[in-house]
């Protein structure tokens, strides 16, 4: 056994080959992993460079949208009336939050937040994207920022920005036209892009500010900002670093409007303590010159954001400072719409202009004894047709309507534009109504309703019962009698300009179906009734002094209606049941260039509320005469005496009638007096 164990040769050979084999398989595999290792560098670093590095980024910056410019509002001589300012405002990341509801309630404590906000803040927060900068509390004052400032580390994820807030600077002027902004609400971000408003605040709410939302919002851009494991900004004021990226936000496009300021202001200030509107538009093109509605309210408490309290106080105003009542407001048009009557008259030949009717005070239709008195117990004798619109005689147009019937008054009136919308640029225009009777059987359930009695068609022929317009139909209604027919849409945007270029994009007028019924021969005679009107008739004192010819006409519409046996005594009647004064005109009449319509909400008779107003703007634009003196309201004293004494009256039934608003009498036998006063 010790000589077989002493024989064995090692084989060095062979143990050789195995290393080497050994250290074959090891290069192999090293230079392998090497390949792959240079390989999968290759494609991190190179391949994949831009999609690597953009996630790098994200750990050291964060995008933040910048919101662009909204676009400036001005007048047609270049007046600013909405423009934008910077403002500080408190907004909030709700993923950098740790405890919203505690950082709100925090934020309540301060006084940073007002308590009755706090739900719908919450709701707000909720409704956005986490990493969405959600303003909580528009413009800070300075104490609000100091407040928050000494106490910023307890609240993460909330920040003090700088943003453009809107800025109206001449408050209440022309705010029913503008419209407002406000903060972009829960019923906003259901129909917007919210990647076009991202770091948005406000949205237009009305007016043109809703209406031309699109064009006047602009593009927002973004940026990318250096930031810390909290999410705060870490760079340095006045450092670029080339690495961060930026796309910069495109402007709103300007709005410049047809309304001329200056007269805007006239128009303004004559009505500032009343319930009133005032329309100017120019016939020869639709521009709406001015448009008022009072009382208004500032726009820029809106733009600033109201609280629960302030919102409800200017809601519940009696008075309604947010109702336009330059658009929506509907009233009886009153002897306004005798011009159009007349013309009616002429056109189906049912009167020849020469020809004169005996007004004896009152009308009464076959076999009735029901009396329709002539306003303010007066009665005119003989009258031919320039008269009757010159003196405004009731009883004249009482038998015209009668003559004419409901059917031809409803298909003459129609292309005038009444009962239905003008067309305007702005949303939430009212259609007015123009009664027939189609219209009023579908318009009440019981068969006894539905019936056209024949006194409804009396009272019709002096703008009374059913009948309604809004202070622009009528407006616009004078600027086709002062075009003899021809028919322009109102319009408040005459064009666009691109705020990066200054290029200017016109809005051209738009022209309507001419009204055809008529020859220019009658034409001209219910123009001489008109010129009539303001120079021996209802309203020749507005003419005095006037280097230029005046067309026009008065009306007074009833808010309640008068017993048969009764007489209209202002003295008596409460100031808010006192006559709607109206007034209508056009100048100068060789070539009118401004036709006016103006509502004197309770201000007794046209020629005495309304009409000087419409002289005042008139003069303002013609003559560029701006009395800004407001014209002065009834008596105080008067007021609360006539309230007092009408109290007892209408609790006991005497006098009470239906709204004229609300309807006409429905039978000739009990129908009460709807006599029109001038």
């Amino acid at each position: 056994m010790l000589m077989r164990t002493k024989g064995r040769i090692k084989d060095q050979w062979r143990e050789q080959r195995i290393f080497e084999l050994r250290i074959a398989i090891a290069g192999v595999l090293i230079l392998a992993l090497s390949g792959a290792l240079v390989w999968r560098l290759a494609w991190l670093q190179v391949t994949r460079h831009d999609y690597f590095s953009e996630l790098s980024q994200g750990n050291r910056v964060r995008l933040e949208a910048v919101p662009a410019p909204r676009g400036i509002i001005y007048d047609r001589n270049g007046q600013i009336l909405a423009e934008n300012r910077p403002a500080y405002q408190l907004e909030l990341v709700r993923e950098e939050v740790p405890d919203l509801d505690g950082t709100l309630k925090r934020l309540v404590a301060i006084g940073l937040i007002a308590p009755d906000a706090l739900d719908d803040t919450r709701r707000l927060i909720r409704s956005r994207r986490a990493f969405d900068s959600v303003p909580i509390r528009l413009r800070l004052e300075e104490d609000d920022i100091a407040r928050f400032a000494v106490r910023r580390f307890e609240f993460p994820g909330v920040d003090i920005k700088t943003r453009l807030a809107r800025y109206y600077p001449h408050g209440e002027m022309a705010v029913h036209a503008l419209g407002h902004v406000g903060a972009i609400s829960e019923a906003d971000l259901a129909r917007i892009d919210r990647a076009e408003y991202a770091g948005s605040s406000t949205i237009g709410k009305l007016g043109l500010e809703s209406t031309y939302e699109k064009a006047l919002h602009g593009r927002n851009g973004s940026r990318e900002i250096l930031v810390n494991a909290r999410g705060r900004s870490v760079q340095k004021i006045g450092t670029i670093d080339p690495q961060l990226r930026s796309v910069p936000a495109v402007p709103g496009s300007d709005l410049i409007l047809s309304i001329d300021f200056d007269v805007q202001r006239v128009a303004e200030q004559a009505v500032w303590d009343r319930r009133a509107s005032v329309v100017a538009i120019d016939p020869m093109n639709g521009d709406v010159i001015a448009f008022v509605s009072r009382p208004g309210f500032d726009p820029n408490n809106f733009a600033r954001g109201l609280t629960r309290a302030e919102f409800a106080a200017l809601n519940g105003n009696i008075d309604r400072p947010l109702f336009n009542r330059a658009l929506r407001g509907v009233y009886p048009p009153g002897s306004t719409v005798k011009p159009v009557m007349a013309l009616a008259g002429l056109a189906y030949g049912i009167v020849n202009p020469l020809e004169t009717r005996f007004c004896r005070g009152v009308y009464t239709l076959p076999g009735s004894r029901h009396q329709y008195r002539e306003g303010r117990g007066g009665r005119h004798g003989a009258m031919n047709l320039e008269d009757s619109i010159a003196k405004s005689c009731d009883v004249y147009y009482y038998g015209l309507a009668t003559q004419l019937g409901v059917e031809r008054l409803e298909e003459f009136l129609k292309p005038f534009g009444f009962g239905a919308p003008t067309g305007i640029d702005i949303a939430g225009e009212k259609a007015g109504l123009l009664p027939s009777p189609a219209w009023k059987r579908k318009a009440f359930a019981k068969p006894a309703d539905q019936v056209w009695f024949p006194g409804e068609t009396v009272i019709f022929g002096i703008g009374q019962g059913y009948l309604l317009v809004t202070p622009l139909q009528l407006a616009h209604i004078a600027g086709v009698l002062a075009a003899h027919g021809e028919v322009y849409k109102p319009r408040l945007v005459t064009g666009q300009r691109d705020a990066l270029t200054g290029k200017v994009t016109p809005v051209a007028p738009v022209r309507l179906p001419d009204v055809r019924q008529a020859s220019p021969e009658q034409w001209a005679v219910i123009l001489r009734g008109m010129i009539g009107a303001t120079t021996r008739g209802t309203a020749a004192a507005i003419s005095r002094t006037a280097p230029y010819t005046i067309a026009g006409k008065t009306g007074t519409a009833q808010v309640f209606s008068v017993g048969q046996n009764e007489k209209y005594n202002e003295k008596e009647v409460a100031d808010r049941l006192r006559d709607h004064s109206w007034f209508i005109a056009f100048a100068p009449v060789e070539a009118p260039k401004i036709a006016v319509a103006v509502i004197v909400e309770n201000g007794g008779f046209g020629a005495a509320a309304a009409a000087p107003v419409a002289r005042r703007v008139m003069d303002a634009y013609l003559l560029r005469k701006f009395d800004e003196t407001p014209l002065p309201p009834a008596d105080a004293a008067a007021k609360a005496a006539a309230a007092a004494a009408v109290t007892g009256r209408l609790a006991s039934g005497v006098g009470a009638g239906r709204a004229a608003t609300s309807g006409a009498a429905t039978d000739a036998a009990d129908a009460p007096d709807a006599g029109d006063i001038e």
